[in-house]
């Protein structure tokens, strides 16, 4: 399997990465600061026109869940299908995925994620605040909210 690394840089967000093999998105990188390598195609677009503000679905694009158990895939899938601008509790999504009740696992599985647009976990909220968000922080996670409308978490 040949696996590309691509750069895509972001005003005011810095530069992310994605990793994909066969037509799949293997990683992705939030926008930070390091120096891209250049190649700029259809996904890059679309992901420098999120971090602009624009409202982009990104559920159709092709991502490598192979990695996931069936607990993390079902997961996974409702994650996909939940629109840009809403937000849902750990709680909701986990009985949403057929696990009522696991909503900590469902947060470890979100702190873990490795695809952060593609496996929305930002738009997953705790019940009584923001919760976390693994390795970007709270900060970040409430930019992204902003991002698609929600100024008041």
């Amino acid at each position: 399997m040949r696996v590309t690394r691509q750069a895509y840089e972001v005003e005011e967000w810095g530069v992310g990465e994605l990793w994909r093999a066969n037509g799949e998105v293997l990683r992705h990188e939030s926008p930070g600061a390091w120096e891209p390598e250049g190649n700029d195609d259809e996904l890059v677009h679309r992901l420098r026109s999120y971090f602009s503000g624009e409202r982009v679905e990104l559920h159709d694009v092709a991502i490598d869940l192979d990695w996931c158990t069936p607990f993390q895939r079902a997961v996974a899938d409702v994650l996909r299908a939940l629109p840009w601008g809403e937000v849902v509790s750990y709680g909701e999504l986990a009985a949403l995925a057929g696990h009522s009740g696991a909503q900590r696992a469902v947060g470890t599985f979100c702190a873990g994620n490795p695809l952060f647009l593609f496996l929305p976990c930002h738009r997953v909220v705790g019940a009584d605040g923001i919760g976390s968000y693994g390795q970007s922080g709270v900060a970040f996670k409430r930019r992204l909210l902003r991002l698609e409308g929600h100024a008041a978490l």
